[in-house]
């Protein structure tokens, strides 16, 4: 059954650095909405009743010109929606790892460290222009690339395994930060849970 994600903490958990009021408008607002009309658009397409939203934006581009348009905008702009608002809700926590560890370590080592891999990721979300988010992603050579999508495109649709990834709409951080989208991306690495990231990057890697 497809149900809404419930936040894994309270809404003021990560305050200081993201707002307990900014909190409760993007889950309780937006990432609501975003799921209640993907779940319209996934409900009207019996073939896809046993298929995840994960699933759904993997198949994204197959699915094109086969079903009505407007459900296919709904299922990528929706679907991308819920889906990366769920993995943004994981990948952080008030009391989480804030450095890599074991193979996830090692991979970042490799790029150039911890402190490189913060300034890339930083101005690959300043550089977005208006609203989407950066990502982190295991592509299909097992490999950790980084880049940023518009709106809420997702890596999945793309046959990559997001990791990590930072929300730059204006509604994740407009309340606290105003137009300093800079100093939000440098509180939000204050709750990045890297032991969340790591789980997903190994799993990516087990993944043919």
């Amino acid at each position: 059954m497809l149900e809404m994600t419930t936040l894994p903490y309270a809404y003021d958990a990560l305050e200081p650095y993201i707002d307990e009021a900014t909190m409760r408008v993007h889950h309780d607002k937006h990432h609501q909405a975003y799921f209640d009309k993907y779940k319209q658009a996934w409900e009207s397409l019996p073939e896809l009743k046993d298929v995840t939203v994960e699933q759904v934006l993997w198949r994204l581009n197959d699915l094109n010109g086969k079903i009505d348009d407007s459900v296919w905008l709904a299922l990528k702009n929706h679907g991308g929606g819920f889906f990366n608002h769920n993995l943004f809700w994981e990948i952080m926590s008030p009391d989480g790892v804030r450095t890599p560890t074991g193979e996830l370590k090692n991979k970042i080592e490799e790029m150039g460290g911890l402190p490189k891999l913060k300034e890339d990721f930083k101005n690959l979300a300043l550089g977005q222009f208006g609203s989407g988010w950066a990502w982190l992603v295991v592509d299909e050579q097992k490999q950790l690339q980084m880049y940023a999508l518009a709106n809420q495109d997702s890596p999945l649709s793309l046959h990559h395994q997001p990791i990590l990834g930072v929300d730059v709409w204006e509604h994740a951080y407009y309340l606290k930060y105003q137009n300093r989208r800079a100093d939000y991306l440098d509180a939000w690495w204050q709750v990045v849970d890297f032991s969340a990231v790591e789980k997903r990057y190994l799993k990516a890697l087990a993944n043919k």
